[in-house]
């Protein structure tokens, strides 16, 4: 009953399958890749059809639900990872700094990325407040730059949803 059967191995290798194209479509409906999406949609369905046939097949063994369960779970991280590898869409990535610190936006503008910087007042005094708007897979580098050019920065990030036109138009980055 326990001994390593085959099918405990397909079990959990269509699940990771099933879950991974499962957590990668939700994740591209999110990003608004319609497209992309549907066509996974279509693996996803196929892969569950034939992994749940696989499994109601053999309910009998309580190893199989074991199986199913332990390929939900791995689908699921394996899904996250290729999410992270692909980093889709886009952040703003906002670092508060010393005052006057125009070195910083010089070294980000050379590097290509649009910055905008502005004076702003802060509990401790006058801080210079920096933005910029990247493709989130560059977003570490923005991030490196800033803390080796400016160590104490106060550095957030966030995801946007929606820009249009201007300076930060698709078509600059």
């Amino acid at each position: 009953m326990f001994g390593f059967e085959p099918i405990i191995f397909i079990i959990i290798v269509i699940n990771i399958l099933y879950v991974t194209f499962f957590t990668l479509r939700m994740l591209l409906v999110i990003k608004g890749q319609k497209v992309w999406a549907s066509i996974i949609s279509m693996l996803e369905v196929y892969v569950y059809l034939v992994g749940l046939t696989i499994v109601l097949d053999n309910l009998k063994d309580p190893v199989n639900m074991v199986a199913y369960c332990l390929g939900w779970g791995l689908g699921v991280y394996l899904g996250g990872k290729i999410e992270e590898y692909l980093a889709l869409g886009y952040v703003t990535v906002q670092a508060i700094v010393n005052p006057f610190d125009f070195e910083l936006p010089r070294a980000l503008k050379s590097q290509g990325y649009g910055v905008a910087s502005w004076t702003a007042d802060e509990k401790s005094g006058r801080r210079t407040v920096i933005q910029v708007l990247v493709k989130r897979r560059h977003e570490q580098k923005v991030v490196k730059v800033i803390n080796k050019m400016s160590p104490n920065a106060f550095v957030i990030s966030y995801e946007l949803k929606n820009f249009q036109e201007g300076f930060w138009g698709k078509g600059t980055l």
